[in-house]
């Protein structure tokens, strides 16, 4: 082996080292309507023994209670877009809307955003109406310690399928709650996110309706939130995890419903397509249908894997589903500094 072969070899093993992780917090109730993460905080500010580590700080906390309290999304704006700057900046007032309020309420809480004070780790848990099973959304795709978490998440559910949505996209910014954290997190078992204030990491499960808690939802998120918790506990106590890689789905664009004049929802998602998140979506593929039976079909020449099909919360955006092209990560061996 030549002194240059050796060289590469060395980058390649290199081990990565990290700054223990001392302060999670736990985040229910982002969307009011997503019962999975108030029912699960509610309990474990009530009694949360299975959420300790030796060594951690875990925080449970509802991030917006009056939208859990009217049992809705949020009462003026969405408060896992309002997490810039821009808003976090502003002079609190009265007049400012309930959610940039309670985003400032949080930042300072949890954050700021970007000090040295700010929580490492802090999952947010969502739940989504589209047929994401267990996914982990990503955010950065050269983070070692996320990719290796998701990895750990991932082996310790197996067989149970957990995806990841790599959101990293140069023209789609995310201001979510979890943009406060050194390591964002999100869960998804119909959408656990896990936010980190330097460390992002979400997580979500579905399919569930809003306003309504699933069994099966509460317990795939509970399990993912407990791997994850094990995983930055073995991290801590100086388990080094050598290189290892992951499939991911990275978002190319969103997709719209066709629309009238008028600007209304004027064809659904074909029967075809209904459900199948992550499945192969080919060029020709039926999309949309029309109460005339007319559809429409995918275009371009290649082969996309659709996410959020049909997602309750997405008409106001208008998005009816997303275009992601999959890919592998790969991640460096990481251990904690303190060994």
């Amino acid at each position: 082996m030549t002194g240059n072969q050796t060289s590469l070899l060395g980058k390649m093993t290199a081990c990565v080292t990290e700054e223990p992780i001392k302060k999670i917090a736990i985040f229910g109730g982002t969307h009011g309507n997503e019962l999975t993460g108030v029912f699960l905080v509610t309990h474990w500010l009530k009694n949360g023994a299975e959420i300790q580590r030796e060594g951690l700080e875990v925080k449970p906390f509802i991030t917006n209670p009056r939208a859990v309290e009217k049992c809705v999304r949020y009462i003026d704006c969405d408060l896992n877009r309002v997490f810039n700057l821009e808003n976090l900046s502003k002079e609190m007032s009265e007049d400012l809307p309930y959610e940039v309020r309670r985003a400032q309420e949080i930042n300072h809480l949890f954050g700021p955003k970007n000090s040295d004070n700010s929580y490492d780790v802090v999952f947010d848990l969502h739940n989504t109406t589209s047929n994401m099973g267990c996914t982990l959304i990503l955010e950065d795709s050269k983070n070692d310690f996320l990719i290796q978490m998701f990895h750990y998440i991932k082996t310790s559910l197996a067989p149970l399928p957990c995806y990841v949505y790599l959101i990293e996209h140069p023209s789609l910014k995310y201001a979510t709650t979890r943009s406060i954290a050194k390591y964002p997190v999100v869960y998804s078992t119909t959408y656990i996110k896990v936010m980190c204030l330097l460390l992002y990491i979400g997580i979500e499960v579905g399919p569930q309706p809003q306003g309504v808690l699933r069994a099966d939802i509460l317990d795939q998120m509970r399990r993912m939130i407990k791997h994850a918790l094990d995983f930055i506990h073995h991290f801590n106590k100086g388990k080094e995890f050598p290189p290892c890689t992951i499939e991911v789905y990275k978002i190319m664009e969103k997709v719209d419903y066709p629309r009238n004049e008028s600007g209304e929802v004027a064809a659904v998602i074909h029967p075809n397509l209904q459900d199948q998140d992550w499945k192969p979506l080919h060029p020709g593929d039926p999309v949309f249908v029309f109460l005339d039976g007319k559809t429409t079909t995918l275009g371009g020449d290649c082969t996309v894997y659709p996410v959020f099909v049909n997602e309750a919360a997405y008409y106001e955006k208008k998005e009816a589903f997303a275009k992601t092209t999959k890919l592998t990560l790969n991640a460096k061996s990481i251990r904690s500094t303190l060994h």
